[in-house]
């Protein structure tokens, strides 16, 4: 046994604790990555086990049965039915609620079918005494034929014993729970005989489920003789469900007892608070106000350090490095770039940490609940709120979210309107140009109005989604029915682990996802910013000091009227000028433009965009990107660029515009057409062009 590398596929339901049995098993060792060839996330980590093992652990998407119904159950079926799979696990772990025993074992007793040797978890044992519940855990192994782990992932109970249980899983009987195949004996007993070689209820898997089995062996398991009708195969899939449910309450009835009068749960008196018609929907937006006022309040104190950090580190490779252009892309380029994205981690880490507690909490699944009430006034369903309460972090993953919507015409809607919800990249710029054109003041006292505004945005994107969600339903003439169905787990404490996990996952994914883009677009702009064509860039110098208006401007006037006057008829600077005619009316100057073009690869760009125009030429000056942004003035009239009107303008055309490369790949995929991408980025555009417009106009 030693040295031995054990490859273990987690695999359970939705809202058992998975997750948390992962992260317990794992710690930070881990990778997230895509399966070959889809967008479904694939999350592997490694432990260290007794007697000198180690092990590779596979959590697997949450997935109710092996009766597929979205792409995340199909890469559950695909992997546990090809043993030729270089992630084929030699041992599969199925975790299970001591809550929702009943349904959970059904994908237990399935997978146990397969003839894979497998461990049943039963997760929540701390909850035992609070729901009246008791197990004999004796009496159910020899039921399940199987080792079973009775454990906590919140107290952390029974995790040595589980890595024993893995240790030793060559131990384990392969024998399936129950025979399956009484469903429809003759046809069984055919297959049977057909391919005696061959597990019997993989077979029945491979006949009845629409997945790719590439790595299957044709030749050797060739079912298309053994085909039914749909009708047919829909009959008695239900009667294998009924089948297995009716052994599992066999089970149970023996093997575990609850004692309602020893239960001391409150759950549902708290649900007939938390999904009231009217106080769910105010203590939901009171969090939202709690969240979005802390998102300012407590991320003000690290991101000036940041900001003043970075500034003096330009400053300092400036002035201490050699003089050259390898200086100048350090000083100017890099580390403003690098400044832009590295200064609005605190506040995208409190918005992850929000996110996680509310999930691990398990109040989310009530706020989807809730929420389903309003979307179907709009042509959507509470499945479309996943995606949309999604896209507060990314549309991205927010869009692969809709895969879960059945309904073709609810899921296109979905898509489409995603991009309108607030996400994290929005959060750089909002934040920056809140600071610069909303005075930091309290209102009643208690609230600030800057976390104020930023709430507002966030509901502007959200009415702007369900708005044209409604317009769409209207518009599509797509025809199709679905109903709505949520679990609603049991509510928690969030474990501190799961917590911290999830908010440097997501983080470390914003910083180096749009980390590498503003770098390298940094690099660009500096290139760009720093050399010009011809005559008009290279004679700058000597047509400052030559022109009399100058004469008397001091050195450190002329170093930075030569600047200005270089970056204006640099490459960038042409570019600008080039919109600026379509932008003016927006209240935008030639820099401004620049930075929403370069921002369409990704929005968090702008305030990058500008920390590097804004450093060309000056990286001795000390000023944070702030400074440098609040003290920017039009030369001709003198008043400041990034004045109110300005400031509005820009914050609802990021509202509603849509600056992301990314989302419309992702959108095309999604739909396999250029069409729907085409449209979203016509329509988007357009209407944050106008609602920019007329708000400038009015507020001049």
């Amino acid at each position: 046994m030693s040295n031995q590398n054990i490859k273990v596929a987690l695999i359970g339901n939705p809202n058992t604790g998975k997750t948390s049995v992962f992260n317990l098993l794992t710690g930070l060792n881990q990778q997230v990555g895509n399966y070959p060839g889809i967008t479904v996330e694939k999350k592997m980590g490694s432990l260290n086990l007794p007697l000198n093992c180690k092990a590779t652990i596979l959590d697997l998407p949450g997935t109710y049965s092996l009766n597929a119904s979205s792409l995340d159950e199909n890469v559950v079926i695909e992997l546990l039915l090809n043993k030729n799979d270089l992630l084929f696990p030699d041992v599969a772990i199925v975790v299970t609620d001591v809550e929702n025993l009943k349904r959970n074992l059904l994908l237990f007793t399935q997978i146990k079918d397969l003839e894979i040797p497998t461990i049943l978890v039963i997760n929540m044992a701390d909850r035992m005494d609070v729901k009246g519940i008791t197990l004999d855990i004796p009496f159910l192994e020899k039921q399940f034929k199987t080792r079973i782990a009775l454990i906590s992932s919140r107290k952390k109970i029974g995790i040595d014993n589980l890595k024993m249980m893995i240790v030793e899983y060559q131990k384990l009987s392969t024998q399936p729970c129950l025979n399956a195949s009484s469903i429809d004996v003759p046809y069984f007993d055919s297959l049977r005989k057909a391919f005696p070689s061959q597990s019997l209820y993989k077979l029945w898997l491979v006949i009845t489920q629409d997945v790719n089995f590439s790595k299957v062996d044709k030749n050797v398991v060739d079912t298309n003789n053994f085909a039914k009708p749909n009708s047919e195969l829909k009959r008695l899939q239900q009667k294998e469900t009924i089948k297995r449910y009716q052994f599992i309450n066999d089970v149970l009835k023996t093997g575990r007892t609850v004692d309602t009068a020893k239960a001391t749960d409150f759950q549902g008196k708290l649900d007939r608070i938390l999904t009231h018609k009217i106080w769910g929907y105010v203590i939901f937006f009171a969090i939202l106000l709690l969240i979005f006022q802390s998102i300012f309040d407590w991320s003000s104190y690290p991101m000036d350090f940041i900001d003043e950090s970075f500034a003096n580190l330009s400053a300092w490779a400036s002035n201490n490095l050699p003089a050259g252009v390898l200086t100048d892309l350090i000083s100017q380029g890099i580390i403003p770039g690098i400044g832009g994205v590295v200064i609005f981690i605190p506040q995208i880490a409190f918005l992850f940490l929000f996110i996680s507690i509310l999930e691990e909490s398990g109040y989310m699944s009530r706020v989807v609940f809730l929420m389903d009430k309003i979307m179907r006034k709009f042509g959507l369903s509470g499945k479309s709120v996943v995606p949309l309460i999604s896209g507060t972090a990314c549309a991205i993953p927010a869009i692969m979210a809709t895969r879960n919507i059945e309904n073709w015409k609810e899921r296109l809607i979905t898509i489409l309107v995603t991009p309108f919800t607030t996400c994290s990249a929005r959060l750089p710029v909002y934040t920056i140009l809140i600071a610069l054109v909303i005075p930091k003041t309290r209102i009643f006292g208690i609230f600030n109005s800057q976390g104020l505004t930023l709430m507002f945005l966030y509901v502007v994107g959200f009415a702007a989604a369900i708005t044209s969600a409604h317009i769409l339903n209207k518009i599509l003439k797509i025809k199709g029915k679905t109903f709505f169905v949520i679990e609603m787990p049991n509510y928690k404490l969030p474990i501190f682990k799961n917590v911290v996990i999830n908010v440097l996952e997501k983080t470390k994914a914003f910083v180096l996802g749009a980390g590498k883009i503003i770098l390298a677009i940094s690099i660009i702009l500096w290139f760009l910013a720093s050399y010009g064509p011809g005559a008009a860039f290279n004679d700058v110098e000597n047509s400052v000091k030559s022109n009399p208006q100058f004469e008397n401007f001091s050195d450190e006037e002329y170093d930075s009227k030569i600047s200005s006057e270089k970056l204006e008829n640099s490459y960038i600077g042409l570019m600008g000028h080039a919109i600026e005619p379509v932008i003016s009316p927006l209240g935008y100057d030639w820099k401004i433009g620049i930075a929403l073009i370069t921002s369409f690869a990704a929005r968090e760009v702008f305030v990058g965009t500008l920390a590097t125009i804004y450093s060309v030429g000056d990286a001795d000056n000390e000023d944070t990107i702030k400074n440098k942004m609040d003290a920017e003035v039009d030369a001709e009239t003198g008043k400041k660029i990034f004045d109110f009107p300005t400031g509005v303008s820009l914050l609802l055309f990021y509202a509603f515009a849509m600056q992301c490369a990314g989302t419309l790949a992702i959108t095309k995929k999604e739909t396999n057409s250029w069409k729907w991408p085409v449209i979203q980025l016509v329509f988007m555009t357009g209407l944050a062009y106008c609602v920019a417009l007329i708000a400038y106009q009015i507020l001049k």
